[in-house]
């Protein structure tokens, strides 16, 4: 015997429930089912897959679980549309996975994302996302010193301007991070004079896209994103984990 003899490793095959979720999850990707549709019974699916009901009760589960689906008791299981906030409660708890807000992940995320919104919502944006953006500053405007209020109004004020962009997308990238960003808007905008700056900063903003100059759109909301990090790093202590 020249050696040890050595085996290569062998790959973990995947459970069958597993192998009948992907194939249901393809079908109803592909459009054979649409929203609102009611599978085939247990039975029939049991019968069309070869397996136990167990194994199609596993699938179904899995595929409950990840929200493409609601099992209705009697009334059999319903194709149902993939939610945001799914999205958005996924994110949060990576971002908190060891218990505080990591601000340079998340900042680091929104500028990549806001300042392409941006740009794209002074190439795509209609006279009516104009308006909006505009009536949302203005009703931020005069939120000043309730930090609830113009927190949330913040947040609505950036989600127009993603919306400008017409692309779906856009918000439930969005979104992902809004639950974060709430920390950040709550305590920079508690400082009065932070108020007043950011309002000058939305302002070009809004100037820019009104303009449908991309390229300024983009520039005005950096400048915005960088002035908000600064006011937030400001405000964390040296030793405070959350200012990272």
């Amino acid at each position: 015997m020249n050696g040890p003899v050595t085996f290569d490793r062998v790959a973990r095959m995947p459970r069958l429930s597993d192998t009948v979720a992907e194939h249901m999850l393809e079908a109803i990707v592909a459009g054979s089912f649409r929203e609102g549709d009611i599978l085939p019974s247990e039975r029939e699916l049991s019968e069309q897959f070869g397996v136990s009901r167990t194994v199609i009760r596993e699938a179904v589960r899995t595929l409950a679980t990840r929200g493409v689906v609601e099992v209705h008791s009697g009334r059999g299981v319903r194709v149902i549309s993939p939610h945001p906030d799914r999205v958005t409660e996924a994110v949060s708890l990576l971002l908190r996975a060891d218990g505080v807000l990591d601000f340079g992940k998340v900042h680091e995320v929104r500028t990549m994302l806001e300042t392409y919104f941006a740009g794209v919502a002074a190439e795509r944006g209609t006279e009516d996302d104009h308006r909006e953006i505009e009536r949302l500053l203005e009703a931020w405007e005069d939120a000043t010193g309730d930090v609830a209020a113009s927190s949330r109004l913040d947040v609505d004020f950036h989600r127009a301007i993603a919306k400008a962009g017409h692309n779906e997308l856009f918000l439930v990238l969005l979104d992902s991070i809004a639950g974060a960003l709430l920390e950040t808007r709550r305590a920079t905008l508690a400082l009065e004079h932070r108020h007043v700056k950011v309002y000058a900063e939305h302002r070009d903003i809004v100037a820019a896209i009104k303009v449908r100059d991309p390229e300024m759109a983009r520039r005005a909301m950096a400048v915005h994103l960088s002035g908000v990090a600064e006011t937030w790093r400001s405000q964390r202590t040296p030793g405070d984990d959350a200012s990272r």
